[in-house]
């Protein structure tokens, strides 16, 4: 596709309102700079800073028209070196929780920090002989260790981005994208090594009430999850997180082709409206399926969650009674979230954790984490990937 066609593909692109309110957050209120946000939620810099611009405007922070603030963004930066330089002024205070694995841990510490720090000192903090160590920086190190040594930084690199959820398929998927040649083998070992894993999953548990006198689809789709081409075969579901304020409600809407969310809605309050509010963005960005599949719900069997399936031509399917594995793919993404996202945070509002969902949605999850029946590509990359080949045929 020439960059033309790329360009006027990208102008037609629609965007819901939560959508825009969402990537605005993330520079007004977690300090972000525009640049990185545009980057990271596929947006053009020119008009993601006109939404910065107008909500800033809306907020009575700067008059319409004006140029936005990075000041927050250089504050941020600023402590930020701050933290960095006081931790580096006495970095055996830092680590010394760390080191207890050995005589050539602590060597390999003192050796990366001599320049700054003296080796007597740091010796005598970590209880070695200067005559050991000096006789350990003499020896030459061997190619594999130090070849291990290079690439257990690139590995503990890749969890920290992925933020501590990737095992060592995922880990090695990345690396391998990177250009680095290395065996998954060798990666669970140095990930054993340094203590890192993924997190495991809990216990799942079932939320729906189909205790309703709706009508009820039959199961159209039984199972089968493997659509031909995106925007064929839609799921969708309702989880919920805990916050101080109280239970916070997300419903959503995966294309089974690519995984991808195409649609989202949270709110206070777990009805159709909630629902209807995540089907109306997905339907709002993306082409209308001829499958849309769920549980037997209340909010999916409403009359008016029907009747919009319906104004659209969409065939409704539903999952059988009781039965969570008919809508796995959608259970499988709820339990990925609630595991890298939810289990890691104690949100004190509501506010906090739309923000958080929202980032974990459209800027980690669509457009970065590697999914495992996807070839390790994140769902964004895999829809681009399959779609090329589709056009030049």
């Amino acid at each position: 596709m020439s960059e033309s066609k790329k360009q006027q593909r990208r102008q037609r692109r629609s965007f819901s309102p939560e959508f825009k309110a969402g990537a605005v957050k993330l520079v007004l209120e977690e300090g972000k700079p525009i640049a990185e946000v545009a980057r990271d939620l596929d947006l053009t810099e020119t008009a993601f800073r006109k939404w910065v611009e107008q909500a800033k405007a809306d907020r009575g922070q700067v008059k319409p028209g004006a140029l936005a603030s990075e000041e927050r963004v250089e504050l941020s930066q600023l402590r930020k070196r701050v933290r960095q330089l006081e931790m580096e002024r006495d970095p055996v205070k830092k680590c010394g929780g760390l080191l207890r694995e050995g005589d050539e841990v602590k060597f390999r510490f003192i050796h990366a920090k001599r320049a700054c720090t003296s080796v007597a000192f740091m010796c005598r903090q970590l209880g070695v002989s200067r005559s050991g160590y000096y006789a350990w920086a003499k020896r030459a190190e061997s190619q594999r260790k130090q070849a291990d040594r290079e690439l257990t930084v690139a590995v503990k690199a890749v969890h920290r981005e992925s933020r501590g959820t990737y095992g060592s398929p995922r880990v090695h998927a990345e690396l391998r994208a990177r250009g680095q040649r290395v065996s998954q083998k060798r990666v669970a070992r140095l990930m054993r090594q340094e203590g890192l894993a993924a997190r495991r999953r809990r216990p799942f548990v079932r939320t729906t009430d189909s205790k309703h006198a709706h009508p009820v689809a039959p199961n159209v789709v039984a199972r089968d999850f493997l659509p031909p081409g995106p925007d064929r075969i839609w799921a969708s579901d309702i989880t919920y997180v805990w916050t101080a304020e109280g239970w916070l409600y997300l419903a959503v809407v995966l294309d089974l082709f690519s995984r991808r969310v195409v649609g989202w809605s949270m709110g206070e309050r777990i009805d159709r409206q909630l629902a209807l509010a995540a089907l109306d963005m997905a339907l709002t960005g993306r082409t209308a399926p001829a499958l849309h599949h769920s549980d037997r719900g209340s909010q999916y069997a409403s009359e008016d969650y029907r009747r919009r399936l319906a104004e659209r031509g969409i065939t409704c399917s539903m999952s059988r009674k009781g039965n969570c594995w008919d809508n796995a793919v959608v259970e499988s993404f709820f339990s990925s979230m609630k595991l890298e996202l939810v289990y890691t945070r104690n949100f004190k509002t509501r506010a906090e954790a739309r923000l958080a969902l929202f980032e974990y949605i459209e800027v980690f999850y669509n457009r970065r984490r590697r999914h495992s029946s996807l070839g390790y590509v994140s769902p964004a990359e895999y829809e681009r990937t399959t779609e090329a080949p589709r056009q030049a045929a």
